[in-house]
């Protein structure tokens, strides 16, 4: 796969979907443009664009908590991408090991979107 081939939004962006190679968990979304997508894969360490901060964001740089990359994989759009990691500690800032750790709760009285 030819990183030129990726499909970037608008804002030179696409979307990371973060998974812990063992466990399969899903750990977080992220954002990555084409210097952040290039800088995880020549550290191994996987590295997002903060569009909260409008900065590059090396995921652990100030927690300890780093992401190494394993595998990358590109969806059939080429408009995403997943990524396969070695956390080292909790992925959310808030301590959990996902950032996905809220269930929405589904029943029969759920509005329909």
């Amino acid at each position: 796969m030819e990183l030129t081939k990726l499909k970037f939004d608008p804002n030179g962006l696409i979307p990371a979907i973060i998974q812990d190679q063992n466990t399969k968990q899903i750990l977080m979304l992220g954002w990555m443009n084409a210097e952040t997508l290039r800088f995880t894969l020549e550290t191994g360490l996987v590295t997002f664009w903060s569009r909260s901060r409008n900065e590059i964001w090396v995921k652990g740089k100030t927690s300890g908590n780093y992401l190494h990359l394993q595998k990358m994989f590109i969806d059939c759009d080429q408009d995403s991408i997943l990524i396969l990691v070695k956390p080292e500690g909790p992925t959310c800032h808030t301590g959990n090991i996902s950032c996905f750790y809220r269930e929405f709760e589904i029943t029969d009285n759920t509005e329909k979107v």
